[in-house]
This record gives C-alpha cells, structure tokens and sequence, in this order.
C-alpha cells in the first residue's frame, strides 16, 4: 500500500535540497504498511511531484520532536510551532530515497474527480 500526502511547493523544494529530512504531521498512517508516500504539491503547483520511501515514524510531544529534528526540519522554529499548535503529540516522519518526477503528475488525468487531501490518503496501487 502506497499513500499521497499534500505538501505545500515550498516544502517539497527543502526535501529535494535535502534540508528538510522529516515530513510532520498532527495524524499519521493507520496502516504502517506504507511502500511509498506520493508527494501532491499543493496549489500553484497542483501535482505529483515525486515519492519517498518512508523510514522511522517518530511520535512524541511536539516540543521533543523540535528538540531532536530542528536541525534537520527545513522549518523555522515559529513555522514548527504554529503547524502543530496546542497538540500534545505528532510525528515526525523519516523521508528516505527520495525520488523526483521529471514528468510530475496531472492527479485529474487519472481521476477526474481529484480532491487534493487534507492531510493524506491511501494509494492501493504505484503510480
């Protein structure tokens, strides 16, 4: 099982330079049975760009996600902070062997009816 995450353009821009090694989320996968994890660059963008393999999924406070990952987040520690808010928990996932389309993906082209995900869906097949 794959899945497709919305990443702002920004954010994809730091993991392809590498600056930002881990995608945080508020939830994360049921199934952590993940092969890959699509990348949907959100508006103006509005494609799939590029997959990753997903490594360790770190969940803890958001507090000792920055103290760890800060270095390494591609975000500002203002940015951090206001993504997760009051949350008492998030994750923190690895990106491993990243991997960017040089044809990026039209998601209308395969599915007409596309409606980007809030957060995350799951994928049954490769894209």
């Amino acid at each position: 099982m794959n899945a497709l995450l919305s990443i702002r353009p920004r954010y994809v821009q730091l993991m392809a330079s590498g600056e930002k090694q881990y995608e945080f989320r508020k939830s994360v996968f049921r199934n952590r049975n993940i092969g890959r994890v699509y990348i949907y660059a959100t508006r103006p963008v509005g494609r799939i760009v590029g997959s990753f393999r997903v490594g360790k999924i770190i969940e803890d406070h958001p507090q000792r996600l920055w103290e760890q990952l800060k270095d390494v987040s591609g975000l500002s520690e203002d940015e951090f902070f206001a993504y997760f808010g009051q949350s008492d928990r998030g994750f923190a996932i690895k990106i491993e062997s990243l991997d960017r389309m040089t044809d990026p993906i039209d998601p209308r082209e395969l599915d007409a009816g596309f409606v980007a995900p809030q957060s995350f869906c799951y994928l049954a097949a490769d894209l």
